[in-house]
C-alpha cells in the first residue's frame, strides 16, 4: 500500500470514529430528553392525612404543585381512625399520614399500604385553654376541677389515646365535657369559648396563634405519638404520590414541619 492510500485510509477511519460519536451523543441526547419528558410528574394526588397536619402539608402543597406544575395535590384530613377505616373501605387514595403507629396498622393488617410505612414526624400534647388561662391551669392535674369544662378528642383517636395514657400514667381521672373526633374539633371548642381547655397538639396551640393559650405539662413526654407516612397499594397516581412523600420527608419538608412546632422523627 502506497503512503498516500495509508494516509487516506487513516482519515476515513478518523471520519467514521468521529460520526460514530456524534451517534453516540445524539442518541445519549434523545435518550436523555426521553428519559426527562418521561420523569415529568402530572396529574391528581390524593392524601388522606391526620388533622393535626392540615397547615403544614398545605404549605406542602404549595411547594409541590409550584415545583411541579400540572399536578394537583387534594387532601382529606380527620381524625387518623375514620381515615383508615375509610381507606380499608375502599375510599380512592395515594397516600396515608396517620398520627400514629397504631391507626396506621389498621391499614397495613389490611394490605392496603405498598412498602413499609416511614415514620416523618412525631408530636406531643398540650393543653390549650382560653387566652389569658382565666382558670389559671398550670397542670394535668388542673383540668380534673369541679366545674371546669374540658374537652379530650376520642380514645380512638391518636391524640385521645396519648391524652389518655398521660392521664393514665398520672393516676387522674377526668370526665370531659365532650369527647372529639379529631384534634381540630377539640381546640375548636376551645376557640369557640364552648370550653375552658381542651388537650390538643402543641402544633394546633402553635396554628391557633393568640385564639388559645399553651400550657405545657410534664406527662405529655411520655406520650408522644410518631407519624408514619405510606404510600397506598392501590394507588391511581403512584409515582406523583412517591413524589409528594418524598418532599415530606425531605430536608425542605422537614423544616416545614418543624416550624410548626412538629419533632425530628
Amino acid at each position: 500500500m502506497t503512503r498516500s492510500a495509508r494516509r487516506t485510509r487513516r482519515m476515513l477511519q478518523v471520519a467514521g470514529a468521529g460520526a460514530a460519536a456524534l451517534l453516540t451523543l445524539s442518541a445519549c441526547s434523545s435518550s436523555d430528553s426521553d428519559s426527562s419528558a418521561s420523569d415529568k410528574l402530572s396529574g391528581e394526588v390524593t392524601v388522606f392525612a391526620a388533622a393535626s397536619l392540615q397547615e403544614s402539608f398545605g404549605t406542602l402543597r404549595d411547594t409541590f404543585e409550584k415545583e411541579h406544575p400540572g399536578t394537583k395535590v387534594t387532601f382529606s384530613f380527620g381524625g387518623s381512625d375514620s381515615l383508615a377505616a375509610s381507606i380499608t373501605g375502599g375510599a380512592p387514595a395515594d397516600v396515608f399520614a396517620a398520627a400514629s403507629p397504631k391507626t396506621m396498622k389498621i391499614v397495613t393488617d389490611k394490605g392496603d399500604a405498598a412498602g413499609t410505612p416511614a415514620t416523618f414526624v412525631r408530636n406531643q400534647l398540650e393543653i390549650a385553654t382560653l387566652p389569658g388561662n382565666p382558670d389559671k391551669v398550670a397542670s394535668l392535674k388542673d383540668l380534673t376541677k369541679s366545674g371546669l369544662k374540658v374537652v379530650l378528642c376520642d380514645k380512638t383517636v391518636p391524640c385521645g389515646a396519648a391524652a389518655q395514657k398521660a392521664l393514665d400514667a398520672s393516676k387522674l381521672k377526668l370526665t370531659p365535657v365532650s369527647y372529639e373526633q379529631d384534634v381540630k374539633s377539640a381546640l375548636n371548642k376551645v376557640v369557640l369559648k364552648e370550653a375552658d381547655a381542651a388537650v390538643v397538639y402543641k402544633t394546633d396551640v402553635k396554628a391557633a396563634g393568640d385564639k388559645v393559650e399553651g400550657v405545657e405539662f410534664p406527662e405529655s413526654a411520655n406520650a408522644i405519638n410518631d407519624y408514619p407516612i405510606a404510600l397506598l397499594k392501590n394507588a391511581p397516581n403512584a409515582k406523583t404520590a412517591k413524589a409528594f412523600i418524598e418532599l415530606v420527608r425531605s430536608a425542605e419538608g422537614q423544616k416545614v414541619l418543624a416550624e410548626a412546632g412538629f419533632l425530628k422523627p
